[in-house]
């Protein structure tokens, strides 16, 4: 059967391509080599308690907000949402001293001007920059150039920048990037994605009671209702290119799938691996795309808790370090002295916890030993890394969560490589390609792709999270539809 879109890859940012062309009339099929939809939105059942892979909370969802206008379109907001406490959806804890998040602009600059008293100021100068990005966000779609667009100075000035001339005390610096484990921290991050993400979260943060597994089941449902086709088990494992543009996908080795467009959501260089042969894709742009350096992977634990540690509706942000700035580059094999703390939402209303996930970074080189092997087949050795690192994990968030370690019942556990082969991300990395506001026009790639019939979309191009991807997913769609048609369905104009 031929297709106006085939869409490779069942994440986020393939389910919201597939639903903004089903509903634009496009004949449309999503191909998701897995079990189950969701790439990271995934969430997996163990002893009857749903854990979250990569999904634990979202920004800016209240209504009128970026992510609301958005997500009302793709008909999720029913969803079972749950708002964290607006007075302090997040806690970061820096060397064993706690400060808070408040919703709210003006709340979140009063309430760390109580810590800071003499940062008031400075802090008012922060918030008016974050709010700027974050009240213009949908100014993106009004230049058909993305040059104009990335040449703002949110885009040519880097977060670390920034902070050191806004912020003169540097305990500050780090308190404010210290939520930032949901995206990586390097010298050269662009300020506009660091104020981008962090301001969502000031507007609003939210969770979703019985995991992000919902999110993807919607879409699909929705695109089905469309008329669309969304399937798992269907991995493509070849893009075969004839007169210079793609003519079919083979789907699990055998199945052909033809389609006037193709979208795919997975990591470029897993993309481009698809194209077995071409005559249009040069080594030299597949070298390019192959070099550029992707974000560090992460190390989940998932803990089932037993009764008696009380439920926070926040996230807890930990750290003993005298700078965060420098947890990307550490060897995450010797250390744990960066996480996040995130709590699933009791499903039965107990005031206590069922369940916690402890995140921290990790580097592909930790893991790329067990490279090649598969899924709960990976040997002894790498059982017990994973045990050990859990303990490490464990032992470190207990000193901040009084009974924590008496409480653990069970602990599941996930690496960069789970990520890499569950959802084919390129080294497990967490937020795709590494953006370099030095190298902008370099690290944040276009949907576009040598073949003209090819296009990219998900986290790897320009923005990263729930609200990026989302963005992103608009840009991919306009090149088949036109800006104009993605104004007039966001009503935007």
């Amino acid at each position: 059967m031929k297709y106006d879109v085939a869409i490779i890859g069942g994440g986020l940012g393939g389910l919201e391509c597939g639903y903004t062309l089903s509903k634009c009339g496009l004949s449309v099929c999503v191909l998701e080599q897995g079990n189950a939809l969701g790439g990271c939105l995934q969430t997996f059942r163990r002893r009857g308690t749903e854990y979250d892979t990569g999904f634990h909370y979202v920004g800016a969802l209240d209504e009128g907000q970026s992510l609301w206008r958005l997500f009302d379109f793709f008909r999720l907001m029913d969803l079972p949402w749950h708002r964290l406490d607006q007075d302090g959806f997040d806690e970061v804890i820096l060397n064993g001293e706690r400060f808070e998040f408040v919703s709210g602009r003006k709340e979140f600059v009063e309430k760390l001007s109580e810590q800071f008293p003499g940062q008031k100021d400075n802090l008012k100068k922060y918030m008016e920059v974050l709010s700027d990005v974050g009240d213009n966000i949908f100014k993106s779609f009004d230049t058909a150039d993305a040059v104009d667009f990335y040449q703002k100075p949110a885009f040519t000035q880097s977060a670390h920048e920034f902070l050191k001339e806004t912020i003169s005390d540097p305990k500050l610096r780090n308190v404010l990037a210290g939520t930032s484990l949901k995206m990586e921290l390097h010298t050269n991050l662009p300020l506009y994605i660091y104020a981008q993400i962090n301001d969502s979260f000031i507007q609003s943060a939210w969770r979703i009671e019985g995991g992000g597994q919902q999110i993807a089941n919607r879409l699909a449902d929705n695109i089905r209702a469309l008329g669309g086709e969304v399937r798992t088990k269907s991995e493509v494992t070849e893009l075969v290119e004839k007169e210079g543009k793609l003519s079919h996908a083979i789907v699990n080795g055998e199945e052909h799938i033809e389609a006037d467009i193709f979208i795919s959501n997975a990591h470029p260089v897993a993309t481009l691996d698809l194209v077995k042969e071409s005559q249009v894709l040069k080594k030299v742009y597949r070298r390019r795309i192959s070099g550029l350096p992707n974000t560090f992977g992460m190390f989940t634990a998932n803990i089932q808790l037993k009764e008696g540690i009380p439920y926070l509706n926040r996230n807890q942000f930990i750290y003993e370090t005298n700078d965060i700035w420098d947890y990307a580059s550490f060897d995450t094999r010797n250390r744990t002295d960066a996480t996040l703390v995130s709590y699933q939402v009791p499903t039965n209303q107990s005031p206590y916890a069922t369940n916690i996930d402890i995140l921290t970074p990790m580097n592909w080189r930790d893991v790329e030993q067990w490279d090649g092997t598969k899924v709960m087949r990976r040997g002894d050795d790498y059982e017990e890394f994973k045990r050990r690192k859990a303990q490490q994990c464990i032992k470190f968030v207990g000193k901040y969560i009084q009974g924590l370690e008496e409480h653990v019942e069970k602990v599941y556990t996930s690496t960069p490589l789970s990520y890499k082969d569950y959802t084919s991300t390129h080294e497990g990395s967490a937020y795709g390609i590494k953006k370099d506001f030095s190298k902008l026009m370099f690290t944040m790639l276009t949907p576009r792709t040598p073949l003209p019939n090819l296009l990219l979309t998900g986290q790897n191009l320009n923005l990263h999270g729930v609200l990026g991807v989302s963005m992103t997913s608009f840009f991919t769609c306009a090149e088949i539809l036109g800006m104009d048609k993605i104004k007039d369905l966001l009503k935007l104009r």
